[in-house]
């Protein structure tokens, strides 16, 4: 019999996320007033962070397939064929609100949250990366938020084993009430070995994997569905603890019990705990699941089916066995000092249904649980374009060099030594190019192949134009990579937004759709994985919108790559795609007039494409001894980057006016160094690819032209010492 514990009220209605409509639908469903615990079930499934109801019609939208993709968005992760019977298994998340309530603990559940993700595909995790936006540097809560976080990743990637490669750190006010924590995991499987969620068969074990079940974490998922407000610190129990030693255990048992053959399917329990893996298994299958709760193994006396269903303890995993494999599953699993227990069963009835204490505490439908929670078409509206900015209306700085020293030395420009040098980038021996290029390089452990990793995207951009800033953010992932010598591969995104119950957020999630969809398509980088971050808003004010794309590049000799500092002295220097002339939403407006306004560059896919092919072809064939992308700060910080990173200094002629040449931001464009240019631009007029050279390599300075003469090492501790000097609270 079903027992009912306590009556729902319009207020605790109200406290699980649910709108009337929404509460009106449930009982349309079921035909009766749901328990506590079927409540709490319809809030977590419900809810934006599990059921991408705000976002489901306009991902449909984006590129999914392409010849190397063996699994698409759907499942726990991205997986791409990358040759030899070996595959690429890769995904971003985001920890937002957990990590503003809690940083050390909101951060490091993010990492072991994508690390499951991608050893539940059947892949052994090989690198891992992260996205971070903070709030203003003067903020009193930003230097708190920055070493909590960063401490959290470092200290479960680190414990965990897994080198943390690369990422982004960037600051803005407007993250001043909700920082963003993306992360990334990138793994590799065999072909014909990978794991998929969907349970098959009827009356089968429903079998619970890892670590006990404890009160962390409940409503986490419905807490990262809504905005901050004045009691955003009550929300610190909803944030999970994490112990990357148990998830290292897990993750050895899970990889060994997978090549027994003992596995039928597998899902991480990550948000929304054991209701969201076990509704999803059983909903993919076209099968029911029926639990029992008292065989759940529990860390604390007396929880409840409500707490036990939305807990989101950690280093949990829930799978279906095959009823042969038991003994041998639960003797792994033991010997790795993990919990076993057969808690449930497939069944063929489609129902979810719960049991505890001998009552029935859940009996619901599961396909419409999962496969039709609400979906929603929200009204939007295309946000109005600024006009771009004329460069003759950009005055010149009284000092070129004490600009770039200011641009190449300012918070979202500095060096990220500070934080790289925290994780650690080394472990498992298979990093070739460490944090503080284009793009990281890791080894595929046995072979000659490579695989590199980026982050990026440009939010004053987004904030602008949506369209051309999620081009942007695609052609600037894509470009990094050929910046390595590495063919893009596929991506994976974080899209981090406001409410979008407001119409005009709701225009900047499509218009970034939009802009991503058409820039993946053309540059044929497809979007395997990914995540919806939305509410990211404290008082109704929403972050910058901040679609993040992690992508994923294939290098078949590893050795073929390039770096961004220069290696010698006289080597020609040679500028890819042209000079530029946009300054709008630059680096340069930004730092030297205070100022965030005017359109972004636009996006010419075309050029970009043709750019980087032919940039990546140069690399391959060994004839690029440098290379670097111009993105943010223009030519002027790629020149400064590149003379800081080899310790050389180079002598650059720079056309008038020098500040337009050296800060504008046109997209699509390189700085290249060479041993022989007149073979490469022989290449560019055959490849239609402008080129030309624009200076030469040697000395202890970065010299251009008549503009500006600045030291390398003035370069250099203008780079370093900025974020130091911030953490130690000096600034």
């Amino acid at each position: 019999m079903l027992r009912n514990d306590i009556p729902i009220t319009p207020e605790l209605i109200a406290e699980h996320g649910l709108k009337p409509d929404e509460y009106q639908r449930i009982l349309d469903l079921i035909g009766r007033e749901p328990t506590l615990t079927e409540l709490g079930i319809f809030s977590a499934m419900w809810n934006e962070h599990c059921s991408y109801k705000s976002s489901k019609k306009w991902l449909r939208t984006l590129p999914t397939g392409g010849p190397r993709v063996i699994q698409g968005p759907g499942e726990n992760a991205g997986v791409v064929d990358i040759g030899d019977g070996l595959a690429v298994v890769f995904k971003m998340e985001s920890h937002n609100h957990p990590s503003y309530i809690e940083p050390y603990q909101g951060a490091a559940t993010g990492v072991g949250g994508i690390l499951r993700d991608v050893f539940t595909m059947g892949a052994r995790p090989v690198a891992a990366l992260n996205a971070l936006r903070f709030g203003a540097p003067d903020h009193p809560k930003t230097r708190h938020l920055v070493a909590g976080v960063v401490a959290g990743i470092g200290g479960y990637g680190n414990s965990f084993g897994v080198p943390t490669v690369g990422g982004e750190v960037e600051f803005h006010p407007r993250y001043d009430g909700n920082c963003l924590v993306n992360a990334m995991a990138v793994g590799i499987a065999k072909t014909d070995a990978i794991f998929y969620s969907e349970a098959k068969g009827v009356g089968l074990p429903v079998v619970y994997l890892g670590a006990k079940t404890g009160r962390d974490g409940i409503h986490g998922a419905s807490m990262a569905s809504a905005e901050f407000d004045d009691k955003t610190e009550e929300k610190r129990p909803t944030v999970q603890v994490g112990d990357p030693f148990t998830e290292k255990c897990l993750l050895e048992a899970c990889l060994e019990l997978m090549a027994s053959g003992a596995v039928i399917a597998i899902q991480d329990m990550g948000a929304a705990g054991l209701t969201c893996s076990a509704v999803e298994m059983g909903a993919k299958g076209d099968l029911g699941i029926d639990l029992d709760l008292d065989r759940v193994p529990c860390r604390e006396d007396g929880m409840s089916a409500y707490e036990m269903m939305l807990s989101e303890s950690q280093e949990r995993m829930l799978m279906v066995l095959r009823p042969e494999k038991e003994a041998e599953a639960a003797s792994i699993f033991r010997k790795w000092g993990l919990d076993f227990a057969i808690v449930g069963e497939t069944t063929d009835t489609l129902k979810f249904v719960i049991r505890h204490q001998g009552d029935v505490m859940a009996d619901l439908p599961i396909k419409e649980l999962g496969d039709e929670a609400p979906e929603y078409d929200r009204p939007w509206v295309e946000n109005a374009k600024p006009a771009p900015v004329d460069a003759a209306d950009v005055a010149a700085p009284d000092d070129l060099a004490a600009a770039l020293l200011k641009i190449v030395g300012s918070p979202n420009m500095c060096s990220r030594r500070w934080v790289f040098e925290q994780y650690d980038h080394l472990v498992q021996g298979n990093t070739v190019v460490r944090p503080g290029g284009d793009a990281a390089i890791v080894r595929v452990e046995g072979t000659e192949k490579g695989l590199a990793v980026a982050v990026d995207v440009t939010p004053r951009y987004c904030e602008a134009d949506p369209f051309e800033g999620g081009k942007q953010a695609v052609a600037e992932c894509w470009r990094n990579l050929c910046a390595v010598g590495a063919e893009p591969l596929a991506v994976t995104d974080n899209l981090n937004f406001g409410n979008p119950e407001r119409p005009e957020i709701m225009g900047q999630l499509v218009g970034a759709i939009k802009g991503v969809g058409e820039a993946c398509a053309a540059l044929s980088f497809p979007v395997v994985s990914g995540n919806v971050s939305l509410y990211n808003e404290t008082h109704g004010r929403g972050i910058l919108p901040t679609p993040a794309i992690g992508g994923v590049g294939l290098l078949d000799d590893v050795g073929r790559h390039a770096t961004i500092g220069f290696k010698a002295a006289n080597e020609p220097i040679l500028l890819i795609g042209g000079h530029g002339r946009h300054m709008g939403q630059s680096v340069y407006l930004a730092e030297i007039e205070g100022r965030e306004v005017g359109a972004p560059p636009p996006v010419d896919l075309a050029r970009e494409k043709a750019n980087g092919d032919f940039v990546r072809g140069l690399i391959r064939d060994g004839q690029v001894t440098a290379c670097h992308d111009i993105s943010g700060g223009g030519l002027g910080v790629a020149l400064a980057e590149m003379a800081i990173a080899g310790d050389i200094g180079a002598n650059v002629e720079v056309p008038s006016p020098a500040h337009i040449a050296l800060f504008a931001e046109d997209q699509g464009r390189y700085v290249i160094t060479a041993k022989d240019a007149e073979a490469i631009l022989r290449r560019a007029d055959t490849a239609g690819v402008s080129v030309e050279v624009i200076g030469t390599t040697g000395g202890s300075t970065l010299s251009l032209g008549e503009a500006a003469e600045i030291a390398v090492a003035d370069l250099r501790n203008a780079h370093e010492f900025w974020f130091p000097d911030f953490m130690r609270g000096e600034l």
